[in-house]
């Protein structure tokens, strides 16, 4: 009778997630995919509605793929911190042919699809300090994360895309060298960006002159287990680098100067960087890098979520088209 009853409660588990999510996976069997990459693939091209997928607790060590076909795709961990996509890839790592993968052949997760959605789930890549090593490359527009965790060292998150608007909310990411980089326009809002032993930058953009807005963080807050005057806030990887803190906490590991400019003085002259109303002890407005800039509450004005994000609101549920 027993068996019985756990069969039946199994059974409507499996009822209930299949009634709530198009796909369920499960290393367990208990889902209809033992891989997250089965599940992508399984999604239609080119779909004009939403493809849920409910993923279950464990640690799925893969290599994804999220082609550029698949749209509107939306990953739903189970639970944050105990639901893991990961892969250990690095930068000098060798390929088939001996050639060194890279650091954009390095990533654990590539998104290409467009209007992609993430909550409740960790990327990491678990190669260790290595030199470069990417957790997730985001390509695709209108990409979301909501309650995510980002783990790694060196180039944890790279914000791939050009022109593609990327939306982080409630999320945990952490690393060392560059650790968020990359050309797309990105909101962090209300997230924790932690600074690893071994010093480093916290950004290193890569925004195209002709884009207006690169990072944004607003109330964010800065942490680590990194020295005091550590890290800096940010280093152009590009000449116009846009990186802007609005109302964050930082912490000690921030330099008082709190930018970077790459040992190239001329970068000085075409990055962006600002920063309004930060608190804490990494707050220093009267030592930065006199290159660096103060906005102004009349300035602060234009760096709300709709401006920066070109008028496309994430707090939506994305539809076809």
């Amino acid at each position: 009778m027993k068996r019985m009853y756990l069969f039946f409660f199994l059974l409507l588990a499996l009822t209930s997630h299949a009634q709530a999510y198009d796909f369920v996976v499960a290393q367990d069997g208990s889902g209809q995919y033992r891989t997250v990459q089965e599940a992508i693939n399984a999604v239609p091209d080119f779909r004009k509605k939403e493809t849920t997928i409910f993923i279950k607790r464990g640690t799925y060590k893969e290599k994804l793929l999220l082609a550029g076909s698949k749209n509107l795709v939306h990953f739903i961990g189970e639970d944050r911190d105990h639901t893991i996509l990961t892969y250990d890839d690095y930068n000098q790592k060798k390929n088939i042919f001996g050639e060194d993968k890279g650091t954009s052949g390095s990533a654990s997760c590539y998104l290409y699809g467009g209007d992609f959605t993430a909550d409740n789930l960790t990327f990491q890549n678990s190669a260790g300090p290595v030199g470069q090593a990417v957790a997730v490359w985001v390509a695709g527009d209108r990409a979301r994360f909501r309650n995510c965790r980002f783990l790694g060292f060196q180039d944890t998150l790279y914000t791939y895309g050009y022109g593609s608007r990327q939306y982080y909310k409630d999320c945990y990411i952490e690393g060392t060298v560059d650790f968020i980089f990359g050309s797309s326009t990105a909101w962090f809002e209300d997230c924790e960006i932690f600074s690893k032993p071994g010093g480093g930058y916290v950004t290193a953009a890569s925004t195209p002159d002709s884009t207006r807005y690169g990072y944004v963080f607003t109330h964010c807050r800065l942490t680590g287990n990194a020295p005091a005057n550590s890290y800096a806030l940010g280093r152009p990887w590009r000449p116009y680098a846009k990186t802007v803190f609005i109302d964050c906490t930082l912490g000690a590991h921030i330099k008082p100067a709190g930018w970077d400019n790459w040992s190239n003085p001329t970068n000085e002259k075409t990055a962006y960087y600002a920063e309004y109303r930060n608190t804490g002890p990494g707050a220093a407005p009267t030592k930065r890098a006199d290159w660096s800039h103060q906005l102004t509450a009349l300035q602060a004005q234009h760096y709300t979520r709709d401006q920066v994000l070109r008028g496309w609101n994430p707090t939506q549920e994305p539809t076809g088209k």
